[in-house]
């Protein structure tokens, strides 16, 4: 016969919300299990930033994460901001250094950000468990849940779903959440891929993009409500880079792209100037200046007239300037779920509580993190709202 364990509060998924929302419980005197099916605890903070941990960002606002209800994550982001972190990192002896747009990368690399949190686990009691999946969650009473492992039945008054989105499955990400929301009837909205390479058709990378893989260079990219500035990536399958990961997060598809590469000056000025100061210059050698080398002659072989700057009539130079600082791109698709580091869509906001992080029908029962309708740009947004929903939760399961 099975035993029966009992706990005030279980988390399910012992990552970055998981963590701050299992120490912020367990430090109210809360009896706190935190249960992970993985093998080891923040295993997405272990390899975020290629494991140097961008874990917050200065520049944290509303405006940089997309819900279908852009005002929910106001209330977390105001009462646990960039500033606490990095006051729960001072106090760990911790240092961090910012590099570009307001991004803080821990000094001491990721383990030490998921040694400091499970410190702060350990210190306020919280009991862990690894490697055990939950196979069934049932609601006994309105005031109990009863959880079932392979080896006992859990119970408890409050239940916390942190167990993330699907990105990223080959470390065993999955749609647990969503799937559990609905079957305690809470409306969610589906899981794609967020922060993710794009994807163009064979003629397009044989012709087009042909012999750019590796190139990088500085872009203006607008899609949609999304509009970036940052380094753009050729890879052998598409584009990358920081520009083309974040404004994936507001590309359908069918959509097109709109990139400037010449973010910096104004295309047209600068052709007209240097036609009349360098008129037997061809524009390759011209683009050549402004751009990495193989791009410039790869658009010169494939978009545009390559001839001497003086042999180019007004309109020409429209055209070619129109197609620098405005090329259309139609992406095929995206890499997916596979490389995608975070996921649009989760449970549906309107079924919680902006304030407790609590469903609104079923008293007990919590979603954080990236379970929930809330995704961040690149560069420590994500982190910040772990860090958030974990800790708004903490103060109230």
């Amino acid at each position: 016969m099975q035993t029966m364990e009992h706990y005030d509060v279980i988390i399910i998924g012992a990552g970055a919300a998981g963590l701050m929302c299992a120490a912020e419980t367990g430090k109210r005197g809360r009896r706190v299990l935190l249960l992970d099916k993985a093998d080891k605890i923040g295993k997405k903070i272990l390899i975020s930033g290629g494991g140097r941990c961008n874990f917050t960002n200065l520049n944290t606002n509303p405006a940089a994460y997309l819900s279908h209800n852009p005002h929910f994550c106001k209330s977390a982001l105001a009462r646990y901001a960039p500033q606490d972190f990095l006051n729960l990192m001072r106090k760990h002896g911790l240092s961090w250094h910012e590099k570009t747009l307001g991004q803080l990368f821990c000094d001491q690399k990721a383990p030490a950000i998921v040694a400091m949190l499970w410190e702060e686990c350990a210190q306020a009691g919280v009991v862990l468990r690894l490697n055990t999946e939950v196979d069934t969650i049932i609601r006994r009473e309105a005031a109990s849940f009863h959880l079932q492992t392979g080896s006992c039945t859990l119970a408890c008054t409050a239940l916390v779903i942190a167990t993330g989105g699907p990105s990223i499955p080959r470390m065993g990400a999955t749609d647990f959440g969503i799937r559990l929301a609905r079957q305690f009837g809470l409306k969610s909205v589906p899981f794609s891929p967020a922060l993710v390479p794009f994807t163009f058709t064979q003629d397009v990378l044989d012709g087009l993009f042909a012999g750019l893989a590796g190139v990088s260079t500085e872009v203006a990219v607008s899609c949609g409500e999304g509009h970036f500035r940052e380094y753009m990536l050729f890879t052998h399958r598409g584009l990358s880079g920081p520009a083309m990961l974040q404004v994936s997060s507001y590309w359908h598809k069918g959509e097109t792209l709109e990139i400037n590469l010449l973010p910096d000056r104004d295309a047209l000025e600068w052709l007209s100037v240097m036609q009349q100061q360098r008129p037997k210059t061809e524009l390759k050698t011209l683009l050549a200046e402004a751009l990495p080398n193989r791009l410039a002659q790869r658009l010169c072989e494939t978009l545009l007239p390559n001839r001497p700057m003086g042999q180019y009539g007004g309109k020409q130079l429209q055209a070619i300037s129109q197609q620098l600082q405005a090329w259309q791109l139609t992406p095929a698709g995206t890499e997916g779920m596979r490389t995608a580091e975070v996921s649009l869509g989760g449970v549906d906001t309107r079924e919680l509580s902006s304030k407790t992080l609590e469903a609104r029908k079923v008293q007990g029962l919590y979603f954080i993190g990236e379970t929930v309708d809330v995704t961040g740009w690149l560069g420590g947004y994500n982190f910040q709202w772990a860090w958030a929903s974990g800790w708004c939760a903490g103060q109230y399961a």
